[in-house]
């Protein structure tokens, strides 16, 4: 039996989603649950990774059950979140065809990115938004943002991870951007089908630095689809992990 995992996380005390050696990953402390149930080692595998502190409301991830386990997929919820810390919780688990695939199956994502602009951050709130306190323009940071709908070579907008291959696809779609506003700042919510290493923080990072008048916009629309070698160079500014989470992995 294939079961499909949703699954929600205070991205703040990890090392992200991706296992590693370190132990301290969302997936290395979701296995280890999972095999204190099944009584047995259990592969997990994810949608794709976030980063160290990035949260997430919907993270996907499937898993083969032994064959000897019968549990039905409504008790594999209670059984794995009173084994894992409270910052990690299975909001769902359902059955899925043999062929799904977590990571293959899906055809989209949306994120989004939670920005603080009052003077001063609350307490409550450090880590789960990025505080902006110097001003900013709303309507030059939708302008900004607005240049990302559409299919784009997103090169400048992406960091390395060290193994791209020179034939590296740079190429991604950004079906909608919506800028809404909060009582003490904005929510920019990204949908697309798939996002570069670190794409999600690049294109926020930018949007803002040139809201704040720190990169002109034509200048900044200019970083978009740039010939090989990136001439005019990358974008200005990453935003931190603090107020991004994955919202929803769409499948078809």
């Amino acid at each position: 039996m294939r079961l499909k995992l949703t699954i929600a996380y205070d991205g703040r005390p990890y090392n992200g989603w991706q296992s590693q050696a370190c132990g301290n990953t969302v997936q290395d402390i979701v296995q280890a649950a999972m095999a204190e149930v099944a009584k047995q080692p259990v592969r997990l595998h994810g949608s794709g990774r976030t980063d160290t502190g990035v949260h997430a409301l919907g993270q996907i991830a499937h898993f083969d059950a032994p064959p000897e386990i019968s549990m039905n997929p409504f008790n594999w919820v209670p059984a794995l979140n009173c084994k894992l810390p409270a910052t990690i919780r299975i909001m769902a688990c359902e059955e899925v065809a043999a062929d799904f695939h977590s990571r293959f199956s899906a055809i989209g994502k949306i994120y989004h990115f939670d920005l603080c602009t009052d003077p001063v951050l609350p307490p409550l709130k450090a880590g789960l938004a990025w505080h902006v306190p110097r001003l900013l323009d709303a309507d030059v940071l939708w302008d900004a943002l607005a240049l990302f709908i559409g299919r784009h070579d997103f090169h400048a907008f992406a960091a390395y991870r060290g193994n791209e291959l020179p034939d590296m696809d740079w190429f991604r779609t950004i079906e909608s951007v919506e800028l809404t506003t909060l009582q003490d700042g904005y929510q920019i919510t990204y949908t697309g089908d798939g996002f570069l290493y670190k794409m999600v923080r690049l294109l926020t990072g930018g949007a803002v630095h040139a809201a704040q008048g720190r990169i002109r916009l034509d200048d900044f629309s200019a970083l978009l689809d740039q010939p090989p070698g990136l001439p005019l160079g990358k974008s200005p500014l990453c935003a931190p992990s603090d107020g991004l989470f994955l919202e929803k992995v769409i499948y078809s």
